[in-house]
């Protein structure tokens, strides 16, 4: 991550001092890299982007920043023009943090089965009412402003930036203002973003036609597990922790854009809904136990109105954004499976650490391209090599609806109870659709392949 300001490169030569104007303006562009040492913290992400803002304090103090992770890269170089648009507007400026644009990445296949788009987790068009969108962690120009205190705030410390080590440390101020991006998530801008918004700032989401950055995503099970067990986990901490959006946010922001941040961090927790879904319903149909009202019952249209609802609103939206009824498919399936494994793992993550029986750390997602499991993907095929403990899970699961599918069927069957066990029957079944990828490799596996 760098930043670059616009200088001037000035001769050191007295005789030239009344040319200043006349030379040639080139762009300062300073790299910063710093040691890390086992025995040092180095603060992950946050300490290097507090560094960067130190630095560039005391190079240009440039009253914007475009923070870009190392995989993304700059597609369209109108980027800063478009955002000035807002960062300058008269009425937004004084109030505005930062204006985000949408994550696109570049490695995306036609197939797109492990949902590397992230389509519902990138995209907040119905956020732009409730003081904007999240910080997403790259492809946004913040207001260096933002970071040192609230809108309109008196006394902000930029003369001073440079000279403290405040910026470095992110030290308390104020009413427990934060100054910089903030030590206490993992997750630093995106929780950084959150405290911003709580202090009364907004943003805005700039979505345009051509996209303005690139970056690469995962692209096998492995590390889109990896990686959705750290947001997770991160996310769950901080909804349980003094800085939830349903205590601390609550009372910073109002109820509807609390809401959708309490979404964000609580979401995780929907993997113990389907752990639930996928195998309480199934236990009891092989014990002929049911749960659902009959077929003829007016309640069951209930049921089915409120599934195929959801079913048909998650179509609508996939579609809208251009997508097919295969990414819609796609996304249906890669969510249960990522809800399976990496969401559960990343809420069991989240509480031990909360309980003190797990240290903090930070695993990287590898983002370096495979050929061959570049190729895999292309074809639409799913790798789980390195993914072993994430399938721990899944595999218990599918075992488990393949046995109660079949001998509760047989049950079913026989004592002609269909009408009052349909509803279970067809979730099984379903879940077993959903799982296919996992039967495939199962196979393969039986097989020595």
């Amino acid at each position: 991550m760098m930043e670059a300001d616009v200088g001037m490169i000035i001769h050191d030569n007295k005789n030239n001092e009344e040319n200043v104007e006349d030379q040639t303006q080139m762009p300062l562009l300073v790299y910063v890299s710093r040691e890390r040492r086992p025995s040092c913290p180095h603060l992950f992400k946050a300490g290097a982007l507090n560094t960067l803002l130190r630095v560039s304090g005391v190079i240009s103090n440039g009253p914007y920043l475009l923070v870009l992770d190392c995989d993304m890269y700059c597609n369209d170089p109108t980027s800063a023009r478009q955002a000035m648009c807002f960062h300058l507007d008269s009425q937004l400026s004084h109030s505005l943090a930062f204006v985000q644009y949408p994550q696109i990445f570049y490695n995306i296949s036609k197939n797109d089965i492990y949902d590397g788009q992230a389509r519902s987790a990138y995209k907040w068009q119905g956020m732009d009412g409730l003081r904007g969108p999240l910080l997403s962690g790259t492809g946004f120009y913040l207001k260096r402003k933002a970071l040192y205190g609230k809108p309109n705030q008196e006394g902000m410390p930029e003369k001073n930036f440079g000279t403290s080590s405040k910026f470095i440390y992110s030290l308390k101020g104020n009413n427990e203002q934060f100054i910089g991006f903030s030590y206490d998530c993992l997750l630093e801008s995106t929780f950084t973003g959150y405290l911003l918004h709580c202090k009364g700032w907004i943003s805005v989401y700039l979505y345009p036609k051509r996209p303005c950055f690139l970056g690469c995503t995962t692209i096998d099970m492995k590390d889109g597990m990896v990686q959705l067990m750290k947001w997770s986990s991160n996310l769950v901490q901080v909804g349980l922790s003094k800085f939830s959006p349903l205590t601390y946010g609550v009372s910073k922001m109002s109820v509807l854009q609390s809401m959708c941040y309490g979404y964000f961090t609580f979401s995780s927790f929907l993997s113990v809904a389907l752990l639930l879904y996928g195998t309480v319903p199934q236990v009891c149909l092989l014990n002929g136990i049911p749960l659902y009202p009959k077929v003829s019952d007016p309640w069951f249209a209930v049921f089915v109105a409120i599934y195929t609802s959801s079913l048909f609103q998650h179509l609508y939206e996939v579609l809208s954004s251009d997508g097919s009824i295969m990414t819609w498919w796609n996304e249906q399936r890669i969510w249960m499976i990522k809800s399976i494994s990496g969401s559960l793992f990343g809420v069991l993550d989240a509480i031990m650490k909360c309980l003190g029986k797990k240290k903090v750390n930070l695993s990287l997602t590898n983002k370096a391209v495979d050929k061959e499991k570049f190729e895999k993907y292309e074809k639409g095929k799913f790798d789980f090599e390195g993914a072993a403990i994430f399938m721990v899970p899944l595999l218990i699961l599918v075992v488990l609806n393949i046995v109660c599918f079949f001998c509760g069927l047989r049950r079913v069957v026989i004592e002609k109870s269909l009408e009052e066990m349909f509803g279970q029957v067809f979730l099984s079944f379903f879940i077993l659709i959903l799982s296919y990828p996992i039967l495939e490799e199962m196979v393969k596996k039986g097989k020595g392949k």
